[in-house]
């Protein structure tokens, strides 16, 4: 008795039992007459939640019916292999060649870290989620991946950037037809709480639906106040998002900002962005052809190459989400504090920033997810390993600054690279020096001053750049810009 009051949620997939009946609805509440159609509802006598194709409900006592001794003897035994982590991978989107980094990745953010919860003592809550950003030329097969893990796993959703608006995203408000009430309808980031939000063409949305990724990614939670409805939602969700260049092409010489045309705030939220590029190299598109072929027309050998079953995978993470939760070792949190201090130390001796907190917390989540796949409820070193080496991988790519070929952090949390600040501040001084050594000129032409600068720079100065450094110049009250015209103050 009660047992099932409140467990369900909306999202969930139910196998019903229960009396189906038909009411009669009255055409006004003071007259008896009544309306020609019924109002009809069922009355539920027991439901069990339901979904073949996907991973069973990862509840605690769901997962003691869901799996037979037999089943977990089975998983145990295969996280006990030591190459349990390249056999998941490698089982995962098995048809899309190569790409190890990035399934790796992926599987990783399919187990998660483990959550904590803090708030008794007022440290709050920590995100246990990953999210990750795959980008790049179009026909890497970014798609491809996106739907693979929507299939996968429980309660996932599948958007795409242009066809969703902030209230798809969110929640909106509408009225009950026949109690006239407001009830609040939940969207994709809410009924994929504990699951995986995919969303392809991230870059094609626009602003305002982004904006709402901001306190998903965060916080995981979801804020809502609209008409007379207060509330804050749960959207305890992993996003895995694919975006396309600009220019249809990545360019090397941009970067990640520059090529997708995203937010920094955005993009430092995401623990690994990896960069999914068309090699244009001989030996990789035979290979990549050979491999292509092979789907279609696959030989006895390949037939009996051995990749994990399907639902094996399905279960393995089901039963990893609910029984494993890894805590760090003495260990680990110590290779931890050095990774950390060594990323920084890095980027400090040539006045970049090569690691934020933010980051620290990214290496937490992929060591304890990686403790996941082990079965572990701890985290060692090997995983802190991982966790670091995928960490760089994924920075080497998304984070390099193309005029040195260093990577800094700062292009992703502040949207610029050192390099480019450093090299607007040396402009905007140039800029005046110039007037200044011009003596006390009232006003100056603007395209004259433009030319004189471009001069005497070893340097290309584009118009964009010029105006950069009067704007600079402006905010320090040393000029104004009045159409075509400069006038010093």
């Amino acid at each position: 008795h009660n047992d099932l009051v409140d467990k369900v949620q909306p999202g969930d997939r139910v196998n019903v039992t229960g009396i189906y009946r038909a009411v009669p609805i009255r055409v006004n509440p003071r007259v008896s007459n009544v309306k020609s159609v019924y109002k009809t509802h069922i009355d539920v006598i027991h439901y069990r939640k339901t979904d073949a194709k996907r991973l069973h409900g990862l509840d605690e006592e769901a997962e003691q019916k869901l799996f037979s001794e037999k089943r977990v003897e089975l998983l145990k035994e295969l996280s006990k292999k030591p190459d349990i982590y390249e056999r998941l991978a490698s089982a995962l989107a098995p048809s899309i060649y190569e790409h190890e980094d990035i399934k790796k990745g992926i599987l990783l953010q399919l187990f998660g870290g483990t959550r904590k919860d803090f708030s008794h003592t007022g440290r709050g809550k920590f995100r246990a989620e990953i999210n990750i950003l795959l980008c790049g030329d179009p026909g890497t097969s970014k798609s491809q991946l996106l739907q693979y893990v929507y299939n996968l796993v429980p309660r996932g959703q599948y958007t795409s950037g242009k066809g969703s608006s902030a209230v798809g995203l969110t929640a909106y408000v509408m009225k009950d037809p026949e109690t006239r009430q407001l009830v609040l309808q939940t969207g994709a980031l809410v009924l994929s709480d504990n699951g995986i939000c995919c969303i392809d063409e991230f870059d094609k949305m626009n602003e305002s639906t982004r904006s709402v990724l901001h306190e998903v990614m965060e916080q995981q939670t979801l804020s809502i106040a609209k008409a007379g409805i207060i509330c804050q939602l749960n959207a305890r969700t992993s996003i895995l998002a694919a975006a396309n260049p600009i220019e249809s092409q990545w360019n090397p010489k941009k970067t990640t900002i520059e090529n997708i045309q995203l937010p920094h705030t955005l993009l430092s939220r995401f623990d690994l962005i990896f960069l999914m590029l068309d090699p244009q190299d001989e030996a990789y598109d035979r290979r990549l052809a050979h491999h292509l072929v092979a789907l279609y027309y696959q030989s006895q050998e390949q037939v009996e190459e051995v990749f994990m079953d399907m639902a094996v995978l399905k279960d393995y993470i089901a039963y990893a989400h609910s029984t494993v939760m890894p805590r760090l070792s003495q260990e680990a949190s110590q290779a931890l504090i050095e990774a950390y201090v060594d990323m920084r130390k890095i980027g400090s001796s040539r006045g970049m920033v090569s690691a934020y907190p933010r980051q620290l917390e990214s290496l937490i989540r992929l060591a304890e997810a990686h403790a996941k796949v082990r079965f572990s409820n701890k985290v060692e070193a090997i995983d802190v390993e991982e966790a670091k080496r995928l960490h760089r991988e994924a920075l080497k790519q998304s984070a390099t600054d193309p005029r040195t070929g260093i990577v800094d952090i700062s292009i992703l949390t502040t949207g610029m690279s050192a390099t480019t600040r450093k090299r607007k501040e040396e402009l905007a001084e140039a800029l005046k020096k110039l007037i200044l050594s011009k003596g006390k000129i009232p006003a100056l032409k603007y395209q004259q001053l433009f030319e004189d600068i471009r001069g005497q720079s070893d340097i290309a100065i584009t118009k964009d750049m010029f105006e950069e450094a009067l704007r600079a110049l402006a905010d320090d009250d040393f000029l104004t810009v009045t159409g075509k015209t400069v006038r010093l103050l």
